[in-house]
């Protein structure tokens, strides 16, 4: 039976694999992974489908979905295998006392999923409490346990996603701290809804629920009822600009945008702002098709008649005309399957 992407997305576009196959073991996940490179077929890695942007013919070799489960404890060290859900995970982890993952509560997709990406949100990276990524090296034909500096974490990237398809990941080991509260809160925004200064801690279900709250606000929770929410969740990085391109672009706006600065020297500025003074406004796209989210202008939305071209094509019109308008790059967050940015 012709099982089409769209169907294992959170956008719900893409169309058909070839061939597809659930593994519910690491076992039978490495069985498929040697299968594809002995018959020098192309092999996609899916799981949640929360950041991945497939093209409306799908995908011509085979998709290979994760589906497998189980959860191993030890203090605050934690086990986890890829096919778990992330959010449940985080549910558990702020339900059983342990902190360092409580800002990243909400997002959608496979705790296999977050190395690759090296996730973020609210001030935390699950980079800051990953200690182990277990994988299936399809270059070398073995599994390898690789530490944080053998991962090459940056923001939002890491070795997996600069070298896509060599690496198969199995399970991810975080360390965690065995605590009743948060780590300090670090973000602004997440402050002031707890009531808290930046710096300061808060009990772990406080935090999870003003999180959810946040997120809920501007579309980033999945909800059947919400089209703001069938999305890829942020579909632009924030650009981090050297401090030349930072003052350039301040000439450029006639304003300061809002900034972080950098440990390098460089400066982190906000994709969200540069899209909407660029004149891409909430709900702009077309409201029965692809379009914009009415919450969050970093959202890409299927409104319910949308195409992978046509998402492309809405993604490529504003990163022209933030680029016209102020000179700075954005570059795409998910990962394309059968189509190039």
């Amino acid at each position: 039976m012709e099982r089409r992407l769209s169907d294992f997305t959170t956008l719900r576009l893409g169309g058909p694999a070839r061939r597809f196959f659930e593994a519910t073991s690491e076992s039978e996940m490495i069985a498929v992974a040697r299968q594809c490179d002995g018959e020098r077929s192309p092999l996609l890695v899916l799981a949640g489908g929360s950041n991945v942007v497939v093209a409306d013919a799908g995908f011509s070799g085979t998709v290979l979905r994760v589906a497998t489960r189980g959860v191993a404890r030890s203090g605050a060290a934690v086990r986890v295998a890829a096919g778990e859900d992330w959010d449940a995970f985080v549910a558990s982890c702020v339900a059983g006392g342990l902190s360092g993952v409580e800002c990243l509560s909400g997002i959608p997709g496979s705790v296999g999923a977050t190395p690759i990406q090296n996730v973020g949100a609210y001030g935390q990276e699950v980079a800051s409490v990953v200690s182990l990524v277990r994988v299936w090296d399809r270059v070398d034909g073995r599994i390898e346990e690789m530490e944080p500096r053998s991962c090459g974490f940056g923001y939002r990237d890491s070795v997996f996603k600069r070298t896509p398809g060599r690496w198969v990941v199995l399970s991810v080991d975080f360390s965690l701290s065995a605590s009743g509260v948060s780590a300090p809160i670090a973000y602004a925004e997440l402050a002031r809804s707890l009531g808290v200064s930046v710096g300061d801690v808060a009990p772990l279900d406080a935090v999870r629920a003003a999180v959810l709250s946040l997120r809920a606000g501007k579309g980033m929770v999945l909800d059947p009822e919400d089209p703001d929410t069938v999305s890829a969740g942020s579909f632009f990085t924030n650009p981090i600009l050297s401090a030349d391109e930072f003052s350039a672009l301040v000439s450029r706006a006639g304003e300061a945008p809002p900034s972080w600065p950098e440990a390098d020297g460089h400066v982190k500025t906000s994709a969200a702002w540069l899209i909407e003074r660029a004149g891409f406004t909430k709900g702009y796209g077309d409201p029965a098709a692809i379009a914009i989210s009415t919450k969050h202008t970093l959202a890409l939305t299927n409104r319910g008649r949308g195409t992978t071209s046509a998402l492309v094509a809405l993604a490529r019109e504003i990163a022209l005309g933030v680029h016209d308008r102020f000179g700075v790059q954005l570059s795409p967050e998910p990962v394309f399957v059968g189509h190039d940015w």
